[in-house]
C-alpha cells in the first residue's frame, strides 16, 4: 500500500530510524492497522553475528505501527510526536527477526482517553503469532505557538 518515503511523511522519524517498511492494511472503524517489515542486512540494527535483528526491536516495530495508526486516525498533515509510556507482557517466541523474512505487525486500539492502549502482535510469514504486547502511549494535543 505504501513505502518508506510515505512513512517519512507520517512518522516523526527519518531514515534509517524508520524500521517498518509498509502499511499493509487498516480499518479505522474496527480500530486496527497492519504494517510489514522485511529484514535486510543494511537495516540499522542488523547484527551480522546473529544473522538478524534482536527480537527486542519488536517493541519499536509495534510503536511505529501505532504511530501510523494515530496519524491516519487523526487526519493530521504533519507527523506528531508520541511517547511510549510502557509495555506489559512482551511475549516473544523468537530470538531474532531473521534475514530476508517478512513480518506483519498488527496493532488494535483497546482504550483511549489522554493515554491510549494497544494490543500488539507480530506474525511470521506463516501467519503464526511470534510476539505480543500491550503498549500504552501518549500523544499531546499541543498546537505550535509562533514566537513573536
Amino acid at each position: 500500500m505504501n513505502n518508506k518515503k510515505y512513512l517519512e511523511t507520517i512518522l516523526p522519524h527519518k531514515n534509517p530510524m524508520i524500521l517498518i517498511d509498509d502499511i499493509a492494511d487498516y480499518n479505522l472503524e474496527e480500530k486496527w492497522l497492519k504494517s510489514t517489515v522485511t529484514i535486510k542486512e543494511n537495516d540499522i540494527f542488523y547484527d551480522n553475528e546473529k544473522g538478524g535483528i534482536d527480537s527486542v526491536f519488536g517493541i519499536e516495530y509495534m510503536a511505529q505501527t501505532i504511530g501510523c495508526y494515530a496519524h491516519i486516525k487523526s487526519g493530521e498533515t504533519e507527523p506528531k510526536i508520541g511517547f511510549l509510556l510502557g509495555t506489559r507482557l512482551y511475549n516473544n517466541a523468537i530470538e531474532k527477526f531473521e534475514l530476508n523474512k517478512t513480518y506483519t505487525i498488527l496493532v488494535k486500539e483497546i482504550f483511549n482517553s489522554e493515554i491510549y492502549s494497544f494490543e500488539c502482535f507480530i506474525y511470521n510469514e506463516k501467519n503464526k503469532e511470534i510476539s505480543s504486547a500491550t503498549i500504552n502511549v501518549y500523544q499531546a494535543n499541543v498546537k505550535e505557538k509562533s514566537i513573536e
